[in-house]
């Protein structure tokens, strides 16, 4: 096929762009170990050095036992699942990359609401006697007064 000069310029300028994207993307995605983001292993969150801390604690911690990462900072549905993943993952490799996360870090109030609403989810029985005790709503902020119950001391 004969393309004309004008236009084979432009494309091979943007197949070399298009390439090097590419490269550059595989390669981050392979350095990172991407494809372990996909699993549930609580491995996984040491990925980043940043996480030791929340992982060792958490071996420490009451729920060790019953509970992985994902089943409390994750929603239990697939669908919001792998999109609240993705999601954490993007705003995390942003985080890292640019340098620009407070530490200690700290959970963002969506993460905070699907944390809650996951104690609800595995306490549900116990949650709503404790709401009809206190003649309160189904609205307790579990975190506030349990907040070690998924991570132990961090130190």
């Amino acid at each position: 096929m004969n393309w004309p000069k004008k236009l084979s310029v432009p494309l091979i300028i943007m197949a070399c762009a298009f390439g090097l994207l590419a490269g550059v993307g595989g390669f981050t995605f392979y350095y990172a170990q991407g494809l372990s983001y996909l699993s549930d292993d609580p491995k996984v969150c040491v990925n980043c050095h940043i996480m030791r801390d929340y992982y060792d604690s958490w071996q420490k911690a009451g729920h060790h036992t019953a509970a992985k990462c994902t089943d409390c900072h994750l929603p239990h549905d697939i669908v919001r699942k792998y999109y609240i993943k993705s999601e954490n993952g993007f705003l995390h490799s942003k985080a890292f990359t640019l340098q620009n996360f407070h530490e200690p870090i700290q959970i963002r109030k969506s993460s905070r609401e699907i944390v809650i609403q996951n104690c609800y989810y595995c306490h549900k029985d116990f949650v709503c006697q404790t709401a009809i005790a206190a003649k309160k709503e189904l609205r307790l902020d579990c975190i506030r007064c349990h907040g070690d119950a998924g991570h132990g001391p961090t130190k």
